[in-house]
């Protein structure tokens, strides 16, 4: 308020402000009306007038009626005490102000302090009680790069990364290496980035991430530019199954920032919350919400919070970062994800340094590493974190390699298990085998069987938390084997503290319930029994996949006797039979129907018997690995059955796969073999293309070559019509989706009709006037209904071997292009059969993310 409102007379100025002065003053009205008082311009009973009113907008409007009667002198005195008012609280409350952002500014610093604290130690899965490895010399860079695997679930993920790593490092301008504090960073000028979403197969290093972030941002480090990290793990919100709200969910860990929790929330733009591990949420398969909270303090169920800071809804300002394997990322809402960051683990530098931080020594190191690098297997595996400690410690803790290396996933996990059952117990058993040598081998197998019980019980109902209260967690009280496996945690809740354990990683869960189920007579799982038979909810759902590869393994006859020798553990005859005829009998299937194949080759790799692979037998020798990106052990797998088949390869299916030149250097002597290649949906170097043109020029036996949407030209196109000159053997061309031109056609006029009877070119760079001009054997639109009828035929046989998460990425492309082709009837009967299997799938689908989204497609087909 301006004094020099009062113009001619001060009563006016009171009656023209009169609405907005009920607003200023209704904040002070109490003490302006004692200073009124004391001023001797309103009287005792004045003041009793106004206290008897309701409300303090009533008390001013009171003031204001007295004022009326009380003359100029009154209402001039009235304005100028006011404003002298005014004055002094702006003045208070700055200084409030300025108090507050120093109580800030020292909380900032005071949880910096706690975050360096609670981060400064690395744990490893077998550090003893008390160890203290510091992280700052331990932690290893890990490679960050922009993009991320297609939002399907990555069945096999434990390995499906190596070639994807090769790929990153070679072809560094698609994917583009980051630093964890350019992880909210804009895009070249693309919107803010405040949801992140970090990828990473199991082991590769996603929570390391965090602690990493944690770590610099306690040392001030980070140059993330956040006033406050809050950082909560999935596992921990497991722990709540009653409603709650974001408050309570900061507070449970953090309650030092109590008092300033309010402004943390209201700053929010300057906030970052980590949530660690969503593939290990309870509820992640329930996150697309449609019942959302706004505000911090409003209760909800986990998964409503959960959903509503995602979506913005709740905190719409603040950012994110959500880490999680691949499987589970099918069910985040990922309409609200600005940018998908993959982590790709180590490259052989890192591995090196990793080795040298672990030895403490680098004579020992070097030594160590010499021995790893003769062996593909185990190299290939310490480009996961994870599994790169596990190799260290099997190097430590055995005297040998049990005097052969391991040649399989198994292999190291078996050796892994005997080396700390060594290492942690070596003085006890002593004193045991000193009394009686049977008992302490007895004890240390029924331990064994009991962790595996637990992993075996807790896998087959998606657990990765067990509760002390737990029958089979109360099983191992006592044992003092259990904190060599387990981790343990204390869960607080009101009333209530109960032990939580888990495993130190889910593959050591996935290990031990595959020994367990080795080792006694319990059925297989149903998942398994059935694979053959239900592709939609069986093998391919993906997951026991990792659990059927380590059960194959243990099975086997070297590891059945590494773990009879030396844990006293002995796999059922019976169970060993029957594993075998069902690898046989699946094997022969899947190779005649064309189903995904890989997990199966990987099973049949852990055995390391070629007498299984020589019983294979099948009437057709299909291999489809497709839409999975392969690695160099997932070639290996699929090199070691083929080359102990023998004749014609009917079909080899890497569509999708992330295919590289070397890759297909190194398989070229089995393609030479194939009748139909299907090499789509990868970018394909000229390179690569020259190692396809050689089998062209070579192979007796391919007559079908699919490129659709491999990024090839005219070049590439001139180099494969040259080869195919050189050996006229192929029959079908499909080049669908690519950057050919007229020029790049004309260079197959020669060659057709003969031997090229069929060349597929549609969606390619040619002219409405030049695809007219083109021969009746080539293709470039729908036209044709004897082609597509052959095409829909084979898209629909995928779909039928393909599991839900496969064929909802078919439908997404084959409902893109149907607009083409409505009224052909071959379109007629292809879409009729595919909405038949839909609803099959949906009636005997139990995800409900998953159900929703097949109705989605059945209901656009129904119409």
């Amino acid at each position: 308020m301006v004094e020099k409102d009062c113009c001619n007379s001060c009563l006016t100025a009171i009656r023209v402000l009169r609405a907005s002065l009920v607003d200023e003053l209704e904040g002070r009205i109490d003490s302006l009306l004692e200073i009124l008082v004391s001023r001797e311009v309103f009287t005792r009973d004045d003041r009793e007038e106004v206290l008897c009113q309701l409300g303090p907008r009533a008390r001013v409007r009171q003031v204001l009626d007295i004022l009326e009667c009380k003359g100029e002198e009154a209402a001039q005195t009235f304005l100028s005490v006011s404003s002298q008012q005014e004055t002094q609280t702006h003045s208070e409350r700055g200084g409030e102000d300025q108090s507050q952002f120093k109580e800030y500014d020292k909380l900032k610093q005071k949880h910096r302090d706690v975050l360096r604290r609670r981060s400064e130690s690395m744990l490893f899965y077998n550090t003893r009680h008390g160890e203290k490895i510091l992280f700052s010399e331990h932690y290893v860079n890990l490679l960050l790069v922009d993009g991320h695997q297609a939002l399907e679930v990555k069945r096999h993920e434990i390995l499906t990364f190596g070639q994807n790593r090769l790929s990153f490092q070679q072809k560094s301008v698609v994917h583009r290496k980051i630093a964890p504090a350019e992880l909210f960073s804009c895009k070249n000028g693309s919107r803010p980035v405040k949801k992140v979403l970090v990828t990473g197969v199991a082991g590769i290093g996603k929570t390391i991430l965090v602690q990493k972030m944690l770590f610099d941002f306690g040392g001030n480090r980070d140059n993330l530019g956040f006033d406050f990290i809050i950082h909560m793990t999935f596992r921990d919100l497991n722990l709540i199954d009653k409603p709650t709200n974001l408050r309570e969910l900061v507070l449970r860990k953090n309650r030092h920032l109590a008092k300033e929790l309010d402004n943390i929330l209201a700053n929010d733009d300057k906030l970052l919350i980590i949530l660690d591990g969503f593939d290990e949420f309870r509820h992640y398969r329930s996150c697309d919400v449609d019942v959302f909270v706004s505000e911090p303090d409003e209760d909800a169920e986990v998964v409503e919070v959960f959903g509503s800071l995602m979506q913005g809804e709740l905190l719409p300002n603040a950012s994110v970062m959500l880490t999680s394997r691949p499987a589970a990322i099918n069910h985040i809402p990922v309409g609200c994800i600005d940018r998908f960051v993959l982590i790709a683990g180590f490259s052989l530098t890192e591995v090196q340094d990793f080795f040298l931080r672990y030895f403490q020594d680098r004579a020992v190191a070097g030594r160590m590493f010499a021995v790893v690098s003769e062996n593909e297997l185990m190299l290939t595996l310490c480009y996961i974190p994870a599994f790169c400690y596990i190799v260290c410690c099997i190097l430590k803790e055995s005297e040998d390699l049990c005097g052969e290396s391991p040649k399989t996933m198994t292999d190291i996990y078996v050796q892994y298990l005997v080396a700390l059952l060594r290492s942690h117990t070596q003085a006890r058993a002593e004193t045991l085998l000193q009394q009686q040598k049977a008992p302490a081998v007895q004890q240390l197998s029924d331990v064994v069987l009991r962790l595996g019980r637990l992993a075996f019980q807790k896998l087959m109902e998606h657990q990765t938390l067990f509760y002390s209260s737990d029958p089979d967690v109360a099983a191992l009280e006592g044992c003092s084997l259990v904190s060599t496996f387990l981790d343990k945690t204390v869960a607080q809740e009101p009333g209530c503290v109960e032990e939580v354990y888990s495993f130190a990683h889910l593959t050591v869960q996935e290990f031990f319930a595959a020994v367990y189920c080795a080792v006694t007579d319990h059925p297989f799982p149903d998942a398994l029994q059935h694979s053959d038979t239900s592709p939609g909810e069986g093998s391919n759902y993906g997951h026991l996949d990792l659990f059927n590869r380590f059960l194959s393994g243990i099975l086997s006859e070297r590891n059945a006797h590494l773990l009879s020798r030396q844990v006293g553990l002995h796999c059922h005859e019976e169970k060993v039979d029957s594993y075998r005829q069902k690898i046989i009998r699946q094997l022969t299937m899947l190779c005649e129907n064309g189903a995904h194949i890989l997990n199966h080759l990987h099973c049949l790799f852990e055995q390391q018997d070629s007498s299984l692979a020589l019983a294979v037998q099948p009437k057709t020798l299909r291999v489809n690995v497709s839409d999975e990106a392969l690695s160099q052990m997932d070639y290996n797998t699929i090199k070691y059955f083929l080359n102990l088949t023998r004749g014609k390869i009917s079909e080899l299916d890497l569509t999708g796969t992330g295919v590289s030149y070397e890759a297909l250097r190194d398989m070229q002597p089995l393609l030479l073999r194939c009748e139909s290649l299907w090499l789509g949906e990868n970018n394909l170097s000229m390179d690569a293309v020259q190692v396809i043109a050689d089998v062209l020029q070579e192979s007796e036996s391919i007559t079908y070559l699919g490129l659709g949407w491999t990024d090839i030209g005219d070049n590439e196109l001139l180099a494969l019509a040259n080869a195919i000159r050189m050996k006229p053997k192929l029959q079908q061309l499909w080049m669908e989706g690519n950057r050919v031109t007229q020029r790049g056609l004309l260079s197959l006029m020669d060659l057709t009709p003969d031997p090229l009877n069929k060349v597929v070119a549609i969606w390619n760079d040619l002219t409405d006037t030049e695809s007219q001009c083109t021969k009746e054997s080539i293709t470039v639109n729908f036209t044709d209904d004897n082609t597509w009828e052959g095409w829909g035929a084979w898209v629909f046989r995928r779909c039928e071997v393909s599991s839900n998460e496969k064929l909802v990425m078919v439908l997404h492309k084959v409902c893109n292009i149907s607009v083409h082709c409505l009224e052909a009837q071959w379109a007629k009967t292809f879409y009729r059969k595919l909405a038949q299997l839909i609803t099959s799938r949906i009636e005997c689908c139990t995800e409900d993310d998953m159900r929703k989204k097949l109705k989605r497609f059945e209901s656009v087909l129904n119409l």
